[in-house]
């Protein structure tokens, strides 16, 4: 009885980490696609526009980058 109780504890420890691979990689692609449409969104300004924002075009990557790890902190 030993055995079996241990072998499906094993069995729901690796389902366990399955699962939060898979939720892993979710939040990834998720903050990565915010990433890339902040991007996309910024590089469309005009120059004047990002400077009416008080940005600079060799911003735009780092704003990105942070609005994405700000919205999915963990």
């Amino acid at each position: 009885m030993a055995v079996a109780s241990t072998n499906s504890a094993v069995k729901s420890a690796s389902a366990f980490r399955f699962a939060s691979l898979i939720e892993a990689a979710k939040t990834r692609f998720a903050r990565y696609r915010l990433y890339r449409q902040t991007v996309n969104e910024l590089s469309e300004l005009s120059d004047r526009e990002l400077a009416d924002l008080g940005l600079h075009r060799s911003m735009i990557r780092r704003l990105a980058m942070q609005a994405a790890e700000e919205q999915y902190a963990r």
